[in-house]
């Protein structure tokens, strides 16, 4: 389990990005991070990541306190960040030298396969599009089987067709190992897509306004009356987290995203 207790992070100028986060994700969740810009979504990722140190409270993975960048943690970056000088195979091959050569070529081969790119594997990033080279870098981050993987808008840059491709790509990896993922996204749809629990985020300073659990079966039919349903409910919680102050009680902020709803 993922645990995050009374975080918080006040920048050397003062700014408040993050205030008070309360978190728990279970072992082989999705869930996914969403809100207005400014309400620290990427901060929390790179908190979590040890690529930035809080300013108050707790990290941990399954009772262990989390100070810094953890072997159990990956982490996938709007980018793909690949290698320019190493071909494709030895990309995602990049996090397993602790692994004996015929466990880690059994590894990348099958993680090729899974995302489409066998054919692909001796070629440079450069000879590759850019939702190809997004596929190995979601790649590179499965096979080290992370316990965590962060997703940063992973998607963000790439057109509607080859996001939905990229989705099930994904979802293949993760029913393998099935780690805890936490997703970064503007896009509702998305995060109705992909995971099982969705986090509204409330800007200045950031924080948590609303978790709804997402309890769709998969593979989820995106034409279907209970994906759009879910999708209005997080939009309407975007909405009021938008508009209606923190120190509203949770009750009077469900009744008012419930009346606007219906």
């Amino acid at each position: 389990m993922l645990e995050l207790e009374h975080l918080s992070k006040i920048y050397a100028d003062g700014t408040r990005a993050l205030s008070d986060i309360n978190l728990f994700v279970r072992q082989g969740e999705i869930v996914s991070l969403i809100g207005g810009s400014g309400c620290g979504k990427t901060t929390l990722l790179r908190l979590i990541a040890g690529l930035d140190r809080a300013s108050a409270g707790a990290i941990k993975l399954d009772g262990e306190a989390l100070s810094g960048p953890h072997p159990s943690v990956g982490i996938v970056f709007q980018e793909p960040r690949l290698l320019p000088w190493l071909s494709v195979f030895d990309n995602i091959a990049f996090g397993l030298d602790h692994i004996n050569a015929t466990e880690r070529k059994a590894r990348v081969e099958h993680a090729l396969e899974k995302i489409g790119l066998s054919e692909h594997a001796g070629r440079w990033p450069r000879d590759l599009s850019g939702g190809q080279q997004q596929r190995v870098a979601i790649a590179r981050a499965f096979v080290t089987h992370p316990k965590v993987l962060l997703l940063d808008e992973p998607f963000s840059a790439l057109d509607a067709f080859t996001r939905a491709s990229l989705h099930e790509h994904l979802l293949g990896l993760w029913e393998e190992t099935r780690p805890t993922v936490v997703l970064v996204t503007h896009d509702v749809q998305e995060a109705v897509t992909l995971a099982d629990r969705a986090v509204v985020m409330q800007p200045k300073p950031g924080r948590i306004f609303d978790e709804l659990p997402l309890t769709l079966s998969r593979p989820r039919d995106k034409t279907g009356l209970p994906f759009e349903t879910s999708v209005r409910r997080i939009l309407t919680a975007l909405d009021h987290s938008l508009n209606t102050p923190q120190q509203q009680p949770q009750r009077e902020r469900d009744r008012q995203a419930a009346a606007l709803w219906w």
